[in-house]
């Protein structure tokens, strides 16, 4: 709030200066209204400076210098080549401003190339005060897997929330359609949960970038801005992230990843909860959601079974897991055991009793 006063007050007096002193020889209204226009332009660009590095600032300004050092050179030649008059004085001008363009896009540019930790000092903890910048888009907020990741202390740094994801996430909270209001409203319940979380730094940033309407987009802007990664579980943001070169980090695929691995011929015990696709087929899930898929299990419907692994698919939509339920081997064995208590939430506790005592 300072800073938005000092802005204010900064812009009124060079309104002020202009409208008093009239440097453009304009009308008061004129002159107060070009001074208007400075001001706000100073702003703009002093708002910008503020989130570009020391680095950066170094680079620009020795390019710069550099930039006009050569075009003081070159406007010797000038003079020496061509009359005096217009097109010399403009001539010169060009040269000039070119040069220094150029010194600063490449001064800025070439900056991080600076070991500015080789001075010592305030330089040397440039590297130690860069922070690591988490934008959260609207999917994985109403995910919701977020808030039990970021408990777990995996995501360091600032994770950052966009005022334009609060305001579409706010849009779907208020939709007519239940499912979208229910969803939207999850996701206002998890922004609660990570701002009262004593561990998390949440920081609410009003940027935005009215050119730009898909807020996609306009996450892939203010990553550049911040030098963040966007944390999603979207497909198509990851994609167009990754081709303009903004890090991504991807909840599906973290899921993916922390699933159990299991190779080939190895025995693994599952609740064969419904029949498959083909004849005989038995279908089981496990704790991560990861389905197996049996062959010869479909009598063993309802129960709890040993199966060996036959193969591994990796799919888009995640892992599943194939198996074979040998018969023989069973009755050779340990019975099989029913176990309702591992039938999933969504079947009734009175029909897996029922089944296990078939």
């Amino acid at each position: 709030m300072d800073l938005i006063l000092l802005r204010v007050i900064f812009v009124g007096l060079v309104t002020v200066a202009c409208y008093v002193i009239q440097p453009f020889s304009l009308p008061h209204e004129w002159d107060a209204g070009v001074g208007l226009t400075i001001g706000l332009a100073i702003i703009l660009f002093e708002t910008r400076v503020r989130l570009i590095s020391l680095k950066r600032l170094i680079g620009a300004a020795i390019g710069s210098v550099l930039g006009i050092l050569g075009a003081y050179l070159f406007s010797l030649v000038l003079r020496n080549s061509l009359s005096p008059g217009n097109t010399q004085s403009f001539l010169q001008l060009l040269v000039m401003l070119l040069m220094a363009y150029v010194g600063l896009a490449v001064g800025a540019n070439k900056g991080e190339l600076l070991n500015l930790a080789a001075l010592g000092g305030i330089f040397g903890a440039e590297k130690q005060q860069k922070k690591s910048y988490k934008i959260l888009d609207t999917s994985v907020i109403i995910d919701g897997r977020i808030a039990d990741i970021s408990e777990t202390g995996f995501l360091d740094g600032i994770i950052v929330i966009p005022q334009f994801v609060l305001r579409e996430l706010q849009m779907v909270a208020d939709s007519a359609d239940g499912l979208k209001r229910n969803r939207g409203r999850r996701g206002l319940d998890i922004l609660q949960k990570l701002q009262k979380a004593a561990t998390l730094n949440i920081q609410i940033v009003e940027d935005d970038f009215p050119m730009v309407r898909e807020v996609d987009l306009k996450l892939i802007e203010l990553a550049k801005v911040y030098e963040g990664k966007i944390v999603t579980n979207d497909f198509n943001l990851n994609k167009v992230a990754q081709l303009q070169g903004v890090e991504v980090l991807n909840i599906n695929e973290l899921a993916n990843a922390l699933k159990p691995i299991v190779l080939p011929g190895e025995i693994m015990r599952v609740f064969i909860l419904k029949e498959g696709k083909e004849y005989s087929q038995g279908v089981a899930y496990l704790d991560d959601g990861t389905m197996v898929v049996v062959d010869n299990a479909r009598k063993m419907i309802g129960k709890t079974i040993d199966v060996s692994v036959t193969s591994v698919l990796q799919t888009t939509a995640g892992k599943m897991i194939f198996g074979k339920f040998d018969e023989r081997s069973s009755q050779r064995g340990p019975a099989v055991v029913p176990a309702p208590t591992a039938a999933p939430a969504s079947l009734p506790a009175q029909e897996a009793a029922a089944n296990s005592g078939e």
